[in-house]
């Protein structure tokens, strides 16, 4: 029995061996495995990919673009130059030719190709090393944006994983659009649409299929296939692509073929850094952080088109002219400047440069405080003097040397005239008046105005007059404020961007035009009339244009060498224009200052807006505001006679002629002279003749003329003295 049993259990064991030794047996449970194994390593792949996709990195780098008001590219901004097109935009044919070269199988797999995986495998494997291939377009697009270059089994791993996901949460459409968006294609071209234009100069949607075939050759060695460096290589390249794009059915062999035969058609239209734009673009990247948030890298990444107010024309003969030693004169070389030019309406600015030789965030000379010297008289003085009704345009001043404690203002050419109108000392840029009338005003007052034009100063002294600023102002801030004399009294604040659109379209940002009124449209007309008379016969003549200009020079002093200057101005204005030009060194010392005053930047000033084409427009006087009167100008009366003739009922009678000035309006005062007892006699207004009746002939008096201003009430040198006889 024993036997029996231990022979029975042991023939058992057998049985059961080859009952699960059986292929019917395991063939379903192998099966059953491999479907539970490839189940959860599919929700791996997903659950890593998922994991490692970050949707934010598909928001490619996109190329800012700065236009003007009319649509036209100015210049770029860009840490990668792209600029995005959607996949309607790029022609089929294009389309066709990356799919060709770079993925055959790209509308049939799922983000992997298992074909071309075990070619490159296999080649792997006899190579002993990690070379690429086998990579889809889908899987290029992961490397590209979410991993690094680095070649191992562990990066390749985690591509397929990353490309496996890109398929499910995007059409193949979508992929394809994000992939020619994204790869490289040399000579700082990212994107096809940057490329079809650094190449061909046409935008992606005219690319023709030879075209379309050269780009598509270039991803895989953008450099080695360069048309630029490398032409013979990039034709055969490109002739490889038009070779593929016939094998897989998107060209007719005839046509390949004639497309191979011609040549690469390259026209390569490189973006250079325009040295003339380099202030302008810095202060639109300053103005977009400050107003808008933008930082400087989000504007070189993100894609915007931004219209700035630049006159393209103005500011290209500003550089030109800029370069010019002859409009700047010093001891030494290395004489600075800065200049800026605004619209009048809009308060956009047209020009600006922030020195000769601006580098990208230098130093700024717009942007820098300076001594504004005589510039700063209209603003802090006549203007406000105007404004409160203590002065009018042709009120007669103290032009005398006079001492407020201890501080005794010169004129320029140390001549005083005991009496001056305000129109005469701002036309000839008189100290001596400014200061007098300054503290007559009132510091407090006169402040007050220029906070209006939000020029807030620290000093409280007379020497506010004639711009002696311990800590100045800006070129910038002098325009602003320089404005309101041509816009009925108004400031605006200047902008350097008109209105920022994003990658989408969608108007984000614009510009605010919001005046502020500062002074009277009355007061404002009173300053351009006088202004003006600057340029026409001041210390702005210098130049010379085609239509109105109304401006103000100045100038300060270098103390420690006799006759050196500091720094020089001119502001001036037009109807459609104002701006300012400054001129310098960043730092005036016994060897190096300026040699010539305001005539200097004056005639920079005129010539810019002439070869620009801005010198046109003429001054109109506004509605509801009385225009002011030409100055009327005295002259000496060189000539004059008198003759005793006799009339019927005025028995003797002096007759009395002299030269009179083609100025109507002024009045001759007739005098007497008996026994030194003078008597004003009478007066008459443009005429150059006068009878006196009922002469004593035998005791008549002498007589003389003089010349007199209604407008200032002054009178002018008297003629000589003559004594009636007969002819």
């Amino acid at each position: 029995m024993e036997r029996f049993t231990r022979k029975k259990k042991s023939s058992s064991i057998p049985n059961i061996n080859r009952f699960f030794s059986n292929k019917y047996f395991l063939l379903p449970i192998v099966l059953i495995s491999s479907i539970f194994l490839g189940l959860i390593g599919y929700i791996m792949i997903i659950f890593a990919g998922n994991y490692v996709i970050d949707d934010t990195k598909l928001i490619m780098d996109s190329t800012t673009t700065l236009v003007d008001e009319e649509g036209k590219p100015i210049t770029k901004l860009f840490f990668e130059n792209r600029e995005i097109v959607t996949i309607d935009e790029i022609p089929k044919h294009v389309q066709q030719a990356f799919v060709a070269v770079e993925d055959q199988r790209f509308y049939e797999h799922r983000g992997i190709d298992v074909r071309a995986i075990g070619r490159a495998v296999y080649r792997d494997i006899i190579t002993r090393s990690k070379a690429e291939g086998g990579s889809t377009l889908t899987q290029q697009l992961a490397k590209n944006v979410f991993l690094t270059n680095e070649k191992s089994w562990l990066r390749k791993t985690k591509e397929a994983v990353i490309a496996i996901n890109l398929e499910r949460r995007y059409t193949k459409d979508e992929i394809l659009e994000m992939y020619l968006n994204q790869i490289y294609f040399g000579h700082g071209a990212y994107g096809v649409e940057a490329a079809s234009k650094f190449y061909f100069n046409k935008s992606t949607k005219d690319l023709t299929i030879e075209q379309g075939a050269l780009l598509a050759a270039l991803p895989k060695a953008p450099n080695g296939y360069s048309p630029i460096n490398h032409p013979i290589v990039a034709k055969e390249r490109r002739d490889l692509v038009i070779s593929l794009m016939h094998r897989n059915g998107f060209l007719e062999a005839e046509e390949a073929i004639a497309l191979q035969g011609k040549t690469l058609g390259v026209q390569i239209v490189e973006q250079k850094e325009n040295q003339a734009y380099l202030t302008y673009i810095d202060m639109v990247v300053e103005e977009a952080a400050a107003l808008y948030g933008l930082t400087n890298e989000e504007l070189h990444r993100g894609g915007y088109s931004i219209t700035v107010p630049m006159n393209v024309v103005a500011q290209d003969v500003a550089f030109e002219l800029f370069q010019q030693d002859e409009y700047f004169p010093g001891k030494k070389e290395s004489v600075e400047g800065s200049f800026v030019l605004m619209d009048q309406d809009t308060g956009g600015v047209l020009a600006v440069m922030g020195g000769r030789n601006y580098v990208t965030q230098g130093i700024n000379r717009v942007s820098i405080k300076r001594q504004p010297g005589s510039t700063f008289k209209p603003l802090a003085v006549y203007a406000p003097a105007i404004e409160e009704a203590t002065y009018e345009p042709y009120s007669l001043l103290t032009d005398k040397l006079l001492s407020y404690d201890g501080y005794e203002p010169r004129n320029y050419h140390h001549k005083y005239l005991d009496k001056v109108s305000m129109y005469d000392a701002v036309r000839d840029s008189l100290n001596a008046p400014a200061v007098w009338t300054l503290n007559e005003l009132g510091i407090k007052k006169s402040k007050g105005y220029l906070e209006k034009m939000d020029l807030s100063i620290p000093d409280n002294g007379l020497a506010i007059a004639l711009g002696g600023l311990k800590e100045g102002v800006t070129p910038l801030e002098l325009t602003k404020a320089y404005r309101n004399f041509g816009k009925n009294g108004k400031v605006v604040e200047p902008h350097f961007i008109k209105e920022i659109k994003n990658r989408s379209g969608e108007v984000i940002a614009s510009a605010k035009t919001e005046e502020k009124q500062v002074f009277s449209p009355q007061t404002a007309w009173s300053m351009t009339r006088m202004l003006e008379g600057v340029v026409e016969e001041g210390t702005a003549q210098a130049g010379s244009i085609k239509g109105d200009l109304a401006g103000k020079t100045g100038t300060t002093n270098y103390p420690n060498v006799e006759g050196a200057i500091k720094d020089t101005w001119f502001v001036g204005y037009t109807p459609t224009i104002v701006g300012t030009v400054w001129m310098g060194y960043d730092v005036t010392t016994k060897e190096q200052y300026l040699t010539g005053g305001g005539s200097f930047p004056t005639k920079l000033f005129k010539d810019i807006i002439r070869e620009s084409g801005l010198d046109n427009q003429m001054f109109s006087v506004p509605v509801g505001v009385i225009d002011l009167e030409e100055p009327i100008k005295l002259h000496s009366i060189d000539e004059i006679n008198a003759s005793m003739t006799f009339r019927a009922f005025g028995l003797f009678t002096a007759v009395l002629n002299w030269s009179t000035s083609d100025d109507k309006r002024i009045v001759y005062r007739i005098y007497s002279v008996d026994d030194e007892t003078v008597t004003l006699v009478d007066e008459v207004t443009g005429k150059g003749t006068f009878e006196i009746e009922h002469v004593n002939v035998f005791s008549a008096p002498s007589y003389y003329v003089v010349p007199y201003n209604i407008q200032t009430e002054q009178e002018g040198e008297p003629s000589k003295m003559v004594k009636p006889t007969f002819r």
